[in-house]
């Protein structure tokens, strides 16, 4: 069963179907030049349905019912009758410079990639049923492939876009482990603002009846002191982010606090209307406007010197908008390169790669994995008066004297790619791209990495090695992969044990070795863990530490990408040749006693 499709094996790995019934449908899509997906409908093995939703599951996108979506006619222009069969695609909303399609096959890149290419919008998909969309097809393009005009109302079309959102954030809770995953209760004073909470409602009682407009009015002083309480205590408390989620009878205040959310109040929903408009008014967004999702930025000055950026996220949401914000605080940036975490032998790698006249370094892994907090690092080291250093970056977090920074906006058509080609006309010595997102960008960057320039850049893979193929996958040339990536870095934070009641754990050694540690460290190391302080708020943990797995991509790997090799084939070489991966990492910090045993098991995986 080696040669079966993707879709064949994923199915089979889910249990949804038997290898027969694999080797059948196979067989009648070899016999009648059918997707496999569509043979395995046919022949009765799995409803249309259920096939939607698993691909919605697997690849991280909302599946949605077309009959319950009005597309407007100025969307459906933006996609060719042709395009649209070839592909089975249609396009159902248009938001500022995204695009969204709904597709029966949502791994089907090349299709994406023509859809970008043909229009110059970043599109994002959702899934639907090959049926409903042969009939969407059918019914809003005529034989000539002209679109069928309908007059849709501006209601209707917000009505789409509002469903659109909603099916995402339903995908966002599916896929994601909840809204109660890895959540704990911080230990927060908040009693200082109490009684500005009290005020605020004593007064939104007071004018209950009159528009929300004139609440917001009536109660903007208590409201104000209210979140700049929420806001200078995240600060205290060492938050990264601050999420405030209004649900049906609640209105939830959470931080994250060394990479774990804790809820730290529960507001009357009343106020919810009161409160987001305030933080609009901070971050200078539209506070009329709760049907799209908004990015604004807010500046906060504490004292004389210190000053504290907010970058601001409002989505729409069932009962309301929620509303994030990222700490951005350059006092606690730590740029120094040797106290990120490195090991000796990862840390000399990376400085040799960094001190190379040319090449691409790649730094990749998960969203808050740290991953800009390297690169700054890697630049600050790299700042020098006689070099020239460019950046796209979206946003950018924090600015640095003698780094020219370019903030991306898509919006306008500055993109990554379009700020990465003017890049190239401006002298640079050394760039920074926030995030290689596209073919044409990976492109670009590759093509800089040859001409003469160090590039930096990330990616979001799981682990080093599977970064080729992330680049090969985007239809990057793997000569062109091996002839311009010379070093390879993935990361994960990870949380330090708290120094102040940090003790001896007791774990056996059979679970040690199976962990992956050697029977004879097993035999001779002391774990160590947090047991919980007020230093720490209880939670046994306080600050973070980097896990890095560093790969420099040299002649043999070179080789291997050249030969086709897999992702597994690249990482055992990499590994003999030196390379210690994320686990192996991690199990040295515990080793250390800088972390513990759970928190390692808890951000890597198994090698």
């Amino acid at each position: 069963m080696a040669a079966a499709p993707k879709l064949g094996q994923m199915l089979l790995a889910s249990n949804v179907i038997t290898e027969e019934q694999l080797k059948q449908a196979l067989a009648l899509q070899k016999r009648e030049g059918r997707r496999l997906g569509t043979a395995l409908v046919k022949l009765g093995y799995i409803t249309e349905e259920k096939l939607a939703n698993f691909l919605s599951k697997q690849y991280g996108v909302p599946a949605i019912n077309l009959s319950d979506y009005k597309i407007e006619p100025s969307v459906l222009k933006l996609v060719p009758a042709e395009m649209a069969k070839k592909y089975l695609i249609i396009p159902i909303a248009r938001v500022g410079a995204t695009l969204t399609i709904a597709m029966a096959d949502p791994s089907n890149v090349f299709a994406i990639d023509d859809v970008k290419f043909m229009t110059g919008y970043n599109v994002e998909v959702v899934v639907a049923t090959e049926s409903a969309i042969i009939n969407a097809i059918s019914t809003y393009y005529d034989q000539k492939g002209a679109v069928v005009q309908k007059n849709e109302s501006p209601e209707a079309a917000a009505k789409t876009a509002s469903m659109i959102l909603e099916a995402k954030d339903f995908v966002m809770e599916e896929t994601d482990e909840g809204p109660d995953a890895s959540e704990e209760e911080l230990m927060v004073d908040v009693n200082e603002f109490d009684k500005v909470v009290g005020s605020a409602l004593d007064e939104i009682e007071a004018v209950e009846e009159k528009e929300e407009t004139e609440i917001i009015k009536e109660v903007e002083a208590p409201i104000v002191k209210l979140v700049n309480g929420i806001l200078v205590n995240a600060i205290k408390s060492g938050a990264s982010d601050i999420h405030i989620e209004p649900y049906e009878t609640s209105l939830r205040v959470r931080y994250r606090v060394d990479g774990v959310l804790y809820t730290v109040m529960n507001l009357p929903v009343k106020i919810k209307a009161a409160l987001t408009s305030r933080v609009k008014i901070m971050s200078k967004l539209d506070i009329a406007e709760r049907r799209l999702p908004q990015d604004g930025r807010i500046k906060l000055k504490l004292g004389r010197k210190r000053e504290v950026d907010f970058r601001v996220s409002t989505l729409p949401c069932l009962f309301g908008e929620k509303t994030v914000l990222r700490l951005l605080d350059k006092s606690n940036l730590q740029i120094d390169l040797t106290k990120l975490g490195f090991e000796q032998k990862a840390l000399e790698d990376f400085m040799e790669a960094l001190n190379k006249p040319y090449g691409m370094i790649l730094v990749t892994g998960p969203t808050g994995s740290g991953k800009t907090t390297t690169l700054y690092s890697a630049l600050n080291y790299l700042n020098k008066p006689g070099i020239n250093i460019m950046t796209a970056e979206d946003p950018v977090e924090y600015n640095f004297l003698g780094i020219n920074q370019v903030q991306v906006k898509e919006d306008i058509g500055l993109t990554f790619a379009s700020a990465l080609r003017a890049f190239l006309r401006q002298d640079p010595d050394i760039i920074m791209v926030g995030e290689i997102r596209d073919f044409e960008t990976a492109e670009i960057a590759v093509k800089a990495a040859l001409t003469g320039h160090l590039v930096l850049s990330t990616l979001h893979t799981n682990d080093a090695p599977s970064t080729i193929n992330r680049l090969l996958n985007m239809g990057v040339e793997p000569f062109l992969v091996s002839s311009s990536v010379i070093l390879i870095l993935a990361q994960r934070l990870a949380r330090r044990i708290c120094t102040q009641c940090k003790e001896p754990e007791k774990i056996p050694p059979p679970a040690l070795i199976k962990v992956g540690f050697t029977e004879e460290e097993a035999e001779t190391i002391k774990p160590y863990r947090g047991k919980g302080c007020p230093a720490c708020n209880n939670s046994g943990y306080k600050g973070r530490v980097a896990l890095y797995e560093v790969m420099p991509v040299g002649e043999e790997l070179k080789e291997l990408v050249l030969e086709g090799a897999s992702a597994d084939e690249i990482k055992k070489a990499a590994i003999r040749l030196g390379m210690k991966t994320l686990r192996m990492s991690g199990l040295t910090k515990v080793k250390e006693g800088v972390t513990s045993l759970e928190e390692v098991l808890r951000v890597t995986f198994g090698d």
